[in-house]
C-alpha cells in the first residue's frame, strides 16, 4: 500500500505488472479528497510513452525496481481515456475507470455534489519535505526558488511482426530431351574368292551347271527407351537474420528557461 511519504519517489519510475512485465513510467498520483490517500496513478505507455493511462493504486508497492500495481498490461492500456491535464477526475471520469477495473466506486463517488474535485493530482509540498524557502510563481501555484527544465526523449525499441510469407510448390513439368545412343546394324558384303586347292572340293561338289539362291538374315539395333523415377535432391525453407540500419524520425519537446530583468548574469552558453 503506498503511503503520502512515498509519493515523492514515485514520479518517473517504472510501473510493472503482476506478472513483472513492464508497463510504463509512472505519472501523477491523484489523492482521495476525504482521506488524502493516494488512490489513482497514471502511467506513461505506448513505444514512445505518448499514451497516459490511470490505474489504482489500492494494492501497490514500491521497492528498488519499481512501482507494482495489480493490474496487467492490457488492462492498464485499455483504461477509459481520460485528460490527465485537468489536474482532477469528474464524477463520470472515476465511475467509467471503477467499472473498468471491477472496482466498487468509493463514498466520495455518490456523495453528489463537489465530486468533481474529489480527486486531485498530487503536488509535493516541499516546505515541508525540505526546508527549504518558498517562493511564488506568479504564473500559478507556489514553489521553491528554482524551476524544473524538462525535455522529451526518445526510447527507440524494435517489435517483431509479420513482414510476408514463402512457400514451396511443387508442380510437374514436360521438356524435351536430346540423347545421342550409338547403334549397329548389319549390312552385305560380297566376298569374292579364287578356287584354289584349299576349297576345290566344296566349290566342285555341286552340279556343273545349276541354279541357286542364298538368304543372309541382317540385323541391326534400335533406340529403346524406358523412363525411372530418381530422387535428385532435397528441397526446404530456412530462414536468416539480415540486420540493417533504419532511421526513426520523431518530433520532441523540450523546455527553455530564459532570464530577463536587471543585473541578471546567466552562464548558460
Amino acid at each position: 500500500m503506498i503511503n503520502t511519504e512515498q509519493l515523492r519517489d514515485i514520479s518517473g519510475v517504472t510501473v510493472y505488472g503482476p506478472d513483472q512485465e513492464k508497463i510504463g513510467r509512472a505519472g501523477q498520483v491523484y489523492l482521495d479528497d476525504d482521506t488524502g490517500q493516494p488512490e489513482w496513478l497514471t502511467v506513461n505507455t505506448g513505444l514512445f510513452g505518448t499514451n497516459e493511462s490511470f490505474v489504482p493504486l489500492h494494492t501497490a508497492e514500491l521497492s528498488d525496481e519499481g512501482l507494482t500495481v495489480a493490474y496487467r498490461k492490457e488492462k492498464v492500456k485499455d483504461a477509459p481515456n481520460v485528460d490527465p491535464e485537468n489536474g482532477h477526475l469528474d464524477r463520470d471520469e472515476e465511475q467509467r475507470l471503477f467499472q473498468h477495473y471491477g472496482l466498487e466506486t468509493t463514498s466520495a463517488a455518490v456523495a453528489g455534489d463537489g465530486f468533481d474535485s474529489a480527486r486531485e493530482a498530487f503536488v509535493p509540498d516541499e516546505q515541508h519535505a525540505t526546508g527549504s524557502p518558498i517562493g511564488k510563481d506568479t504564473s500559478g501555484p507556489t514553489t521553491d526558488d528554482a524551476m524544473t527544465r524538462s525535455e522529451e526523449q526518445l526510447n527507440v525499441g524494435t517489435e517483431t511482426r509479420e513482414a510476408g510469407r514463402a512457400r514451396l510448390r511443387k508442380y510437374v513439368v514436360t521438356e524435351q530431351q536430346n540423347v545421342t545412343v550409338p547403334v549397329t546394324r548389319e549390312e552385305v558384303k560380297v566376298e569374292r574368292e579364287p578356287i584354289t586347292d584349299a576349297n576345290r572340293e566344296p566349290a566342285m561338289a555341286g552340279p556343273d551347271i545349276s541354279e541357286e539362291e542364298h538368304e543372309v538374315v541382317l540385323h541391326e539395333e534400335r533406340p529403346v527407351v524406358e523412363k525411372e523415377a530418381v530422387p535428385v535432391e532435397r528441397v526446404r525453407l530456412g530462414t536468416e537474420q539480415v540486420t540493417e540500419q533504419e532511421q526513426v524520425t520523431e518530433e520532441v519537446r523540450k523546455e527553455q528557461i530564459d532570464a530577463d530583468g536587471d543585473g541578471i548574469h546567466d552562464p548558460r552558453p
